[in-house]
């Protein structure tokens, strides 16, 4: 287990956590939560080994394997496939030894190696590599080029492969679906969920923490509080527990005045002297409650828009892509004030390209685009973050598109962005990646639009700047076309769907479940037939019977835990079933009873609420395993 005790950790002059701590039992699954800045990148340099406690102890297992996600790409000349299986250190150290070996011609060191080859699951490597990026959004074509051909999103997602390809105890991942479509976070949720050691996450996305952790570790305030269940339930916990403490701070507020004014009263008096003295003292060892301050630093709106035109703008058998390349085909698009849409689709589908296109990026290669008069579009992209001006401040920023405004009403605008004091005043080249996000949002907030178009808006955002972007797109009164991979933003700002694939754009009839589904059928789709291997092909039967036997192997825990649940459940059942039987025994209702009836009373709804955690455990865990049977069946065909 991972054990945290009077855990204090400090970077420069900045104390991240004091007396912390933290417990996690192996194959526990959880979530690190907490304000940037708040120590959570640190805590995983700790558990690396790469940053040592400033007092307390970080104890692990000996013997464990992490792997973790890194940051940065050292090698830009490997092929994307080897710079993946790289993640597997032990196989690699068993090639080269092989290597040398047969360049030895020694016979005896080749059978070794061979069989440690075998026990690395060697033979299997290379496609689980390629499963892997497939997954994760990458084509046949593209495992096989260069590192340094991707862009720094896709080297990301090569980390993450390699990070997944690692044997690991404690995987350890920071802000993994930041560079990720929905696609591949769906099919990464798939992959932890199965994932049998434990993990550490980072992430801002409530959905993704929902559907994957079993814990939320929250760091606040310099501490760590362990929560039990996914994001949803950290979030009615930790409102319980802010409202107890709120609650236990007001009492303590009166007793604290109470004892103030005996004190006041009686301490010059000689007869009360001695009282308002013990009084002093208990005054002193009395707990500081902090008031639970709850407020998000973000507080704003998109302003509203001067004029506004209907529709705002009109497409009509229009053919978008680059060049003399079309990317879609024969696209009708209407948007027209109050619209909120979400773009659904594969990657590299054509999503970005009709955003571009909707924004003057790009030109229609044919058909009709009209734009509505009094037309204003607000666009949000990732690439926009490198154009803002890296020596200028966020009030710098603001004057220059609004130059007559007071510039107290612009400081107070971009305090709502949580831009105050001197970071008002600082150069952006200083900022993080959320806080430029910020600060490219806050520009197009200011320009009042009535047409939103925005591609991945939440990168880079924490969880509070997310709820207050979800907040003011709902009272935004234009219209709003959204590509995210945050499925709780679209799920909250959004009306209607529109599936981007095979070169259209149509109505997707469906929520996000069922998009999950559509994407499965796709994906199947599109893989390639291919012929029956030859006869005398024993390889690739013998790599099938391998990847079949790793499957029935993540079977196993998975029938245990089912099992396991199923049997918790039936012997609940006979603990209902005799208390409500001693529920019917009208004697209990005497009032002579009354306290065996109260007892009685709240072991039922004890165990009806255990009941209720447990089969939505059971039921996630046979649908589950119904998901692995199917991909074993698919991997005996």
């Amino acid at each position: 287990m991972i054990r945290l005790q009077n855990l204090t950790l400090q970077r420069g002059p900045q104390r991240l956590l004091e007396g912390a701590e933290l417990t996690l039992h192996a194959g526990h699954k959880a979530g690190l939560i907490g304000a940037n800045g708040s120590g959570k990148s640190s805590l995983f340099a700790l558990l690396r080994g790469e940053l040592g406690p400033d007092a307390g102890d970080c104890n692990l297992p000996p013997d464990w394997r992490i792997a973790h996600m890194r940051q940065e790409v050292d090698d830009l000349e490997r092929l994307a496939v080897d710079y993946v299986l790289d993640g597997d250190i032990r196989l690699r150290q068993v090639q080269r030894d092989l290597l040398a070996a047969e360049e030895a011609h020694d016979g005896g060191a080749i059978a070794r190696l061979h069989s440690e080859l075998d026990s690395a699951d060697g033979y299997t490597a290379d496609a689980r590599a390629r499963k892997l990026l497939a997954g994760l959004g990458f084509s046949n074509e593209q495992m096989d080029k260069r590192v340094g051909d991707f862009s720094g999103g896709w080297r990301m997602r090569l980390n993450l492969a390699q990070a997944l390809m690692c044997p690991s105890d404690l995987l350890l991942l920071d802000e993994p679906t930041n560079h990720l479509d929905l696609d591949a976070i769906l099919w990464l949720e798939d992959w932890l969920k199965s994932y049998s050691g434990t993990l550490l996450l980072i992430s801002h996305d409530r959905d993704f923490l929902d559907a994957v952790v079993d814990h939320v570790a929250h760091i606040e305030q310099q501490k760590l509080t362990l929560y039990r269940g996914g994001y949803s339930a950290f979030e009615r916990a930790r409102a319980e527990r802010l409202a107890q403490q709120q609650q236990a701070y007001e009492k303590q507020q009166v007793q604290r005045e109470h004892m103030e004014k005996y004190i006041a009263r009686f301490k010059a008096q000689a007869t009360k002297a001695r009282q308002a003295q013990s009084r002093i003292k208990a005054l002193e060892r009395l707990e500081e409650l902090a008031p639970a301050h709850v407020d998000s630093p973000f507080d704003f709106v998109f302003r509203e828009a001067d004029k506004i035109s209907s529709p705002l703008l009109d497409m009509s058998d229009v053919q978008l892509g680059y060049g003399d390349k079309a990317v879609l085909q024969q696209v009708k698009l209407q948007l027209v004030p109050g619209a909120r849409i979400g773009l659904l689709g594969p990657n590299g589908a054509g999503k970005s390209t009709l955003i571009k296109t909707l924004s003057g990026e790009l030109t229609p290669l044919s058909g009709r685009l009209a734009r509505g008069e009094n037309l204003s579009i607000g666009y949000f992209a990732q690439h926009q973050l490198d154009s803002l001006d890296a020596k200028a401040s966020p009030l710098l920023h603001l004057q220059r598109i609004a130059p007559s405004e007071r510039e107290q009403t612009l400081r107070d605008f971009l305090g709502g962005f949580d831009f105050r004091g001197p970071r008002c005043d600082e150069a952006v080249q200083n900022f993080s990646g959320g806080e430029k996000a910020r600060l490219a949002l806050a520009l197009i907030a200011w320009g009042k639009p009535n047409l939103l178009l925005l591609d991945e808006p939440t990168n880079h955002l924490d969880l509070e700047m997310r709820l207050a972007l979800t907040m003011a797109l709902q009272e935004f009164a234009g219209a709003v076309l959204v590509v995210s991979h945050d499925r709780h933003l679209l799920k909250s700002t959004t009306d209607e769907f529109l599936l981007v694939a095979d070169g259209r754009i149509q109505p997707f009839d469906g929520d996000l479940e069922d998009y999950a589904r559509w994407l499965v059928d796709f994906r199947a789709r599109q893989q390639p037939q291919t012929s029956a291997a030859p006869a005398g092909d024993k390889t690739d039967k013998r790599a099938l019977r391998q990847v079949a036997a790793a499957l029935r192997q993540q079977l196993a825990p998975h029938k245990r835990e089912a099992d396991k649940l199923e049997k918790e459940l039936s012997k609940l059942h006979e603990q209902l079933a005799k208390v409500e039987e001693r529920l019917g025994d009208s004697g209990v209702y005497e009032a002579a009873r009354k306290d065996e009836l109260r007892d009685l009373l709240a072991e039922q709804a004890r165990l009806k609420s255990r009941e209720g955690e447990l089969e939505e455990s059971w039921m996630a865990a046979l649908e589950h395993l119904e998901s692995l049977e199917q991909q074993l069946a698919q991997a005996a065909d």
